[in-house]
């Protein structure tokens, strides 16, 4: 591990921190911003508004790991993604001014989301292109996907008491720094080994020929399925008055209770995870998500369900690393731009399932039912792949050096 690789580490993670605070400062503030950008009241709205974003994240996630790994570079396109993002939330802002209704909105959000998706996963990409130990990278990715949503949470809920659209005009300033501050980092894409660029079908072709893949693709999906829940039906929840009545800044605090614990304890995770092997980490952590998730919908009074929040954030800093770095230690890497979007891919979609899946079972059954429903499903997931995990992690990420260059 060079002193370059620790400064393009830390900035890297700054990237990946602004993109995650831009993002997550609108939810705590998502029931009244739809409403101000021309929605009806209810989840319903709230649904699509981040139904909308997390689409676009599925459809080019991909497209943009594939591009990087094909043209040999990422830096010039994770700048492209953060500035367009930005862009992105300017144009929203104007949206109600113009006179121009809800659906114009959601296409604006498409459209964002398919920029900002790029700066994301590539910044994620870039931090596996270093050396040092792929749970140490995916470490600093998890922390800065953690400490983004904390600060987002927290700050959004603060800003969305002020006015609807501070949020907005926030995440806009916040992504250009990102795209700034991007320009710094030297670009570690596959050209630097020599060998020419592969095709895009080359690309392709090799995460195809991994199936172990598969086994972080599910966890991911299942474990952002549960955030996506959280971002939505949990801001809600909080706020809703027959349950505990918070504002938007209270409910931006509690989401934080979940968030800070998972951003301080990704690293010492993801390192722990390079020396015991990722099945623990992957296997009883998820499990232990679920169940603690369950415990958020059940609890009779606040400080119970804060205090589980708490949980939630510890047992998810212990799974996501490893999970991530599962990733790393499967594909080749000449190939990992395609695998983290493919990665990112099955993770929006878990985060649509969560919006749909929560909204839905929410409207219908309620609250606890929804809670149930989704810590279930991570229960049920971590049991079923059990198996295939301990064939998988064993023969990668027994050492501190795999992965390292």
């Amino acid at each position: 591990m060079t002193s370059d690789d620790r400064g393009d580490r830390r900035r890297l993670g700054a990237v990946v921190l602004a993109v995650l605070i831009s993002q997550v400062l609108l939810y705590p503030g998502v029931p009244a911003l739809v409403v101000e950008l021309g929605a009806p009241a209810g989840i319903d709205a709230g649904m699509w508004f981040l139904v909308a974003e997390f689409t676009a994240f599925v459809t080019f996630a991909v497209v943009w790991g594939v591009a990087s790994d094909a043209l040999g570079r990422r830096v010039p396109l994770i700048v492209a993604g953060a500035l367009g993002g930005a862009a992105s939330y300017v144009a929203l802002a104007v949206v109600p001014g113009l006179g121009l209704g809800f659906s114009t909105v959601l296409l604006v959000r498409v459209v964002g989301g398919s920029l900002t998706i790029g700066a994301f996963s590539l910044a994620i990409t870039t931090l596996m292109d270093l050396g040092g130990g792929n749970g140490r990278n995916m470490g600093a990715a998890g922390l800065a996907i953690g400490l983004g949503a904390a600060v987002g949470s927290v700050v959004g809920g603060a800003l969305a008491d002020v006015g609807p659209f501070y949020p907005v005009y926030a995440g806009a300033v916040v992504l250009a720094g990102a795209g700034l501050l991007a320009t710094t980092v030297d670009d570690r894409g596959p050209d630097g080994s020599g060998e020419p660029a592969p095709t895009m079908a080359g690309v392709i072709a090799r995460v195809r020929g991994t199936p172990g893949l598969l086994v972080p693709f599910a966890f991911g999906f299942v474990d952002r399925l549960t955030a996506g829940f959280f971002a939505l039906v949990g801001v809600y929840y909080f706020q809703d008055p027959a349950t505990f009545g918070l504002s938007a800044t209270g409910a931006g605090a509690t989401l934080a209770l979940f968030f800070v614990p998972f951003a301080l304890l990704q690293s010492p995770f993801g390192s722990l995870s390079d020396r015991i092997g990722r099945f623990v980490p992957v296997v009883f952590g998820s499990i232990a998500y679920g169940v603690v998730t369950i415990g958020v919908g059940l609890a009779p009074i606040y400080a119970v369900a804060a205090g589980s929040m708490v949980l939630v954030g510890v047992c998810g800093a212990l799974m996501a690393p490893a999970t991530m770095a599962l990733v790393t230690d499967l594909v080749d890497p000449t190939a990992r731009g395609a695998a983290m979007g493919a990665f990112n891919v099955f993770g929006s979609l878990g985060f649509l399932t969560g919006f749909l899946v929560g909204g839905g079972v929410t409207g219908t059954f309620g609250y606890r039912a929804a809670f149930l429903a989704v810590g279930g499903l991570e229960l049920a997931i971590a049991l079923a792949l059990l198996p295939a995990v301990r064939v998988v992690a064993p023969r990668v990420g027994t050492s501190p050096s795999v992965g390292g260059d």
